[in-house]
């Protein structure tokens, strides 16, 4: 079957499960208020639009993949998160909580059989290198981190859709694409895409929890399963460019905190939206900056993935000493005159 029809048929049944869901999510009051100055918006949006997301993505894959043990895994740990992403989006769970759910969806995965079991050496692409258990750890960071990194970027109207959206074309093109992790990708990238057209500015309805972390968790999970072991050189590095812009305004927040003395999940107004939003960009241009800045690290992760390994890290280097310059600029580090509201974002 030509991959380009599971693309367009995630797309068509988002698109019209999107208006469904925006009815039910305000009938049965999974609405987000503006209660503090993070907010962007300045009335009730409907919320949990994850589950069109979640639901249109299950139904692709369902019909046209044959069924195995990691498939069935990536579904089962995808569903706690949706799950515990309507809880969350309803009642705010506590953030140990719901870390710890977020453990077990990966490690629901790593016992499926998708984790990192080795690793190329990039001066050397025919030596490789077997982690054993280091790899099942690295595994459940990356994919709790990423999971999470989703959750955290997505504050400004279709941000996290698009951003979604990019990065999974992405691994589509990164690795073999006649198996079944491009197709899952195209079908998670069809399902987003579909959502984008109400979650843009102005958005009719929000992804939330509900749809940020079992996003983040796919996206994870794929890269595992495709790029890190299709790549031969430069495994690691590849995913975190294609994903650079969820990982590193992470990572910023996290440093940010810190040199704030603040707790790691304590929500501020420093991310990059926040940041562009401050120089008086629109809601749109601020994600058009973001989508832009997104698609020019995943075509550099793809540039690193086909060179030679040595100009490869070479320019791996070089694009993320780009992307702390830029942090830096907008001000990303900069210290809190006012301590920020608490709360995860």
């Amino acid at each position: 079957m030509n991959n380009f029809y599971i693309f367009m048929l995630a797309f068509c049944i988002t698109f019209a499960l999107t208006p469904i869901n925006i009815y039910l999510s305000k009938k049965f009051g999974f609405v987000d208020i503006p209660k503090d100055n993070r907010r962007m918006h300045n009335k009730p949006i409907a919320t949990i639009g994850g589950i069109g997301i979640f639901v249109s993505f299950l139904l692709v894959v369902l019909m046209f993949l044959d069924l195995n043990r990691k498939i069935i895994s990536i579904l089962i740990g995808s569903a706690i998160l949706v799950i515990t992403g309507i809880i969350d989006d309803k009642i705010d769970i506590r953030p140990r909580v719901k870390l710890l759910l977020q453990i077990i969806a990966a490690v629901v995965v790593v016992l499926g059989g998708v984790k990192v079991n080795q690793i190329t050496n990039p001066f050397k692409p025919m030596e490789t290198f077997n982690v054993g258990f280091l790899g099942i750890i690295f595994t459940i960071i990356w994919i709790v981190g990423v999971s999470n990194a989703l959750n955290f970027i997505d504050g400004l109207d279709g941000l996290c859709a698009g951003l979604a959206t990019i990065s999974a074309l992405t691994f589509y093109f990164a690795g073999d694409r006649a198996g079944v992790v491009p197709m899952m990708a195209l079908a998670l990238a069809g399902s987003t895409l579909g959502f984008l057209p109400y979650n843009f500015n102005p958005a009719k309805i929000f992804m939330g929890d509900t749809g940020s972390l079992p996003i983040g968790f796919i996206l994870a999970c794929l890269s595992i399963e495709g790029v890190m072991k299709s790549v031969t050189t430069m495994s690691l590095i590849v995913p975190i460019l294609i994903l650079a812009l969820p990982v590193f305004d992470t990572l910023f927040a996290i440093f940010r905190r810190a040199i704030n003395g603040k707790k790691i999940m304590e929500a501020d107004k420093g991310h990059l939206h926040h940041r562009l939003i401050e120089r008086g960009y629109s809601v749109k241009s601020a994600v058009l900056i973001m989508y832009g800045l997104s698609i020019t690290c995943s075509l550099m992760g793809l540039l690193i993935s086909q060179v030679p390994p040595e100009f490869g890290m070479v320019l791996s280097a070089l694009t993320i000493i780009m992307i702390v310059v830029l942090a830096m600029m907008f001000g990303l580090f900069k210290k809190e005159n006012k301590p920020g509201s608490t709360g995860i974002h």
